[in-house]
Order: structure tokens, then sequence, then C-alpha cells
């Protein structure tokens, strides 16, 4: 099973991957309006260089000047092949010559209006063109008329190798600009993630705190926003704990309310039988049955007494201690039997202490009924794996006695089943103890113990 992702990590992932696209499309953005930025300038150029040859073309100063070649003051037009030319070509029909710089050599220029430009509101085409060696060059062109001059087309190219190089010098500074500016936005988010929740996770500790027993309510001062949160568990915390009282003090009034009459109705057996027979078949029914009903109601009340405790948050028992104790106790009541303590000294149980030895007492007063001389108690604390953190706490108790089959085993399980008539007691230890197991989400299992007799495992929460 996969685990997933912490609320710190998805911010932080998310808030990095917000950061990356929006400078990344900021980049192209300013790329581009850079790039623009650079052809504009550049067209700049190459139209003055266009009127300049306009006016030389439209106003020759006399008929021996026109034939001269214009001159624009760019040494670039004299170089052969430099990438930068100018191209002067009539359109009509009665004239051919062509004039050019001498950068152009014997070549020609390409026509704009072969390729489908069209004419801007300025009267001249715009566009990339490959020049002369392959050359990538940017071309204006401009129709003229002179009338009975002649009509001609003037072009100007430049070479566009400028535009890109300007583009690329400008991309990478503009990529290690915003590479650093990411890396800060990105250590700033990240400082912003892990500082901005500590006050959650302080009130994920504060709870956890609570629910292992450590402290009862939510302490200390929280930001505005957690602050309503930390308030409403305190009430929470304190309803629960209402609730709980009050469902004790409903027990309690239910046990005396039931016991009175029941003691009435054994009363008055045992007076009936006094006075009448000994054998009075209904006096010894109506004892017989009493003695079931009162078993039954210790046992359902104080399954309810339980399970009004095991809704209290945060309690908490040091298991060694009690488990020595209640040792102590069961070796002067079954004098005869060795009982072997073997325990984790850290090991804590999430719970009441009279709980714990009410559910190992059965265990450990069953072990040693039936024990020939020795009874094991191991108690261990269990870590599980990632897909469930809560520690467990696990007791065996063994013993060396006969032990039961398995279809024993199942039977004693359940209430009030006794294999043995002659061994005291009422057979619903067993079935107290998967009660109480089961309502503190832990439970039983019986099994061979490898010293001979019985295995009981009981798993409890622990802290």
């Amino acid at each position: 099973m996969k685990r997933p992702h912490s609320l710190a990590t998805r911010l932080f992932v998310t808030a990095t991957a917000w950061v990356v696209v929006i400078l990344l499309i900021t980049g192209i953005i300013l790329s581009s309006v850079y790039r623009g930025a650079t052809e504009r300038a550049f067209d700049r150029r190459l139209n003055l260089y266009l009127r300049t040859l306009v006016a030389e073309v439209a106003s020759p100063p006399d008929p021996a000047e026109q034939q001269q070649t214009p001159s624009l003051g760019e040494p670039l037009f004299e170089l052969p092949l430099s990438g930068w030319y100018w191209e002067i070509a009539p359109t009509d029909g009665d004239k051919t010559e062509i004039r050019a710089s001498r950068s152009l050599w014997d070549k020609k220029l390409p026509k704009l209006e072969d390729q489908g430009a069209e004419l801007t509101a300025s009267g001249v085409r715009l566009g990339y063109v490959d020049g002369p060696e392959g050359q990538h060059l940017r071309l204006v062109e401009r129709p003229v008329d002179l009338g009975a001059d002649g009509k001609f087309r003037i072009s100007v190219a430049g070479d566009a190798t400028e535009i890109t190089e300007e583009t690329r010098a400008f991309d990478y500074y503009l990529g290690g600009t915003f590479a650093a500016l990411s890396i800060v936005l990105v250590l700033t988010t990240l400082f912003q993630v892990r500082f901005g929740l500590v006050p959650l996770k302080r009130l994920s500790e504060a709870i956890s705190d609570i629910r292992s027993g450590r402290t009862e309510r939510l302490e200390g001062n929280y930001p505005a926003e957690l602050a309503p949160l930390a308030r409403e568990m305190n009430a929470l915390l304190d309803a629960n704990r209402a609730i709980v009282e009050r469902a004790r003090t409903h027990v309690g009034n239910l046990a005396h309310a039931i016991k009175t009459p029941l003691s009435v109705i054994v009363n008055e057996a045992n007076t009936t039988r006094q006075n009448g027979s000994a054998t009075d078949p209904l006096a010894s029914k109506v004892l017989e049955q009493a003695d079931v009903m009162r078993d039954q109601l210790t046992h359902h009340l104080e399954r309810a007494r339980i399970a009004a405790r095991v809704t209290i948050i945060g309690t908490v028992t040091d298991v060694t201690p009690a488990l020595e104790a209640l040792c102590r106790t069961m070796e002067k009541i079954h004098r005869g039997c060795d009982i072997e303590l073997k325990a984790d000294g850290d090991a804590k149980f999430r719970g009441e202490k009279q709980d714990l030895e009410e559910m190992v007492g059965n265990l450990v007063d069953n072990a040693c009924k039936w024990a020939e001389h020795h009874v094991t108690i191991v108690v261990e604390i269990e870590r599980m794996g990632a897909h469930d953190p809560s520690p467990k706490l696990r007791i065996v108790v063994d013993d060396d006695g006969k032990g039961l089959s398995d279809a024993e085993r199942a039977q004693v399980a359940r209430r009030g089943q006794r294999l043995d008539e002659t061994k005291p007691g009422s057979g619903l230890g067993l079935s107290i103890v998967v009660d109480l197991a089961a309502l503190y989400g832990g439970g039983l299992t019986l099994g061979q113990a490898p010293i001979g007799g019985l295995r009981a495992e009981l798993v409890l929460p622990a802290v």
C-alpha cells in the first residue's frame, strides 16, 4: 500500500510546480517580446537605408550622377557577401539595368512579392529570405513609381544572425536569472511550508499526547486560524468526559435498582426453604435462577462500566508494576504454583489499571487452576509497520498443565462454558476477558503452550 504524502510535501510540490510554470511562461513571453523589439530596431535600421536609397533614386542631381552607386555610409555594403545588401531593380519592361551594392557581388536578392508578402501600411514588405551563400537575411522591400523616370523595386537586406544572436544572448541571461530566481523562490517556499505548518505539527503532537495520556487538554497558544479548532477540541473532550460520568452514574443506579429486588427474591426463597422443606423445588429453582441472574447482571454491568470507561481518552497504565502485584496475589491464592514474569519495563497499557488486572487476572487464575507447577507470563511491545503505526501490548500466559484440544479451546471461550465442574468458577472468566479486550480494540487467542499446557495470548493497545 502506497504511503500518502504529507501535507507539507504536497504543498511544497504544488508551490514549486506553480513557480516553475509561471517562470517558464514569463520567460517565453519576455523572450518573444525582446525578439519583437530587436526585430523592430533592426527594421528601423533597414528602413533608414531604404529611405536613403529612395531619395537617391527619386532625385538624381543630373543624368551623369544617376549612374553612380549610392553611398549609405555603411562599410558592410562594400564588403563582398557580408550579409548586408541593397538592390535597385526596375520593374517596367523598358529598363533592365539593376544597381546593387558591391557586397552583393554578382548575385540577386529574392523578391518578397514572389513569396506572397503583403504591403504594410507604410508601403513596404518585410520578411526573412535566404540570401547568397545560404545566409539568413531580414529584407525590406518597397516599390517606387517615378512616373516618366520609371518604376523600381528597392530592396535592403541585413544579416538576420544579429537578431538571432541578440535574442539568444538575452535568452541565456534571462534563463540564468530565472534559474537563480527559481532557486530562491523554491527555498522561500520550502521555508514557508516548513515553518508555516509548525503550529499544525504542534497541534498534532498535542492531540497525540492527549490520546496517549500524557496530557488532558490542548494547551498553549495557537495562531488565529487554529485557535478555534483548539477550543472546539477542548470542548469536545469536556463533553466526552461529562457523557462518560453520566454513563457511570446511570450504570451505578441501574446496578442498585436491580440488585435490591434480586436480593429480596433470594432472601424470600431462602426463608421459604428454611421454613418449609429443604428440597422445595420452587425455592431451589428460584435460587438457581437468581444465581444465574446475578452472574449475568454482574457480567453485563461490568461490561457497561468498562465500555463507559474506555471512551475516556488519555488513560495509561504501567504494566510491569501492576502484573508484579497480581503475581504475588495469585501465588498466595494458588499455593504451590510458581509464577514467572518476563516483562518489558517500558510496557504501558492504553487503558485503566483495574481493567488490565481483571483481564490478566482471569487468565493467570485460570492458568494456575490447571497448571501442574509452573505458569509463565511474558509481556512485550510490538511496533507495527507503516500501515499501522500504533504499538501493541502482547501478554502471553502459559501453563504446564494438560492443555486443551481445538474443540475445547473454542468451547471455553464462550460465556458460562466449563469443561470441569470440579474446579471452582462460573465459567465467565475467559468470556469477560474476550469482551473487555474487544472493547479496547484487542483480542484473545488460545493455543498450545511450549511447556505443555494452554497458551492464552492477549493483545491490547499500548503506548
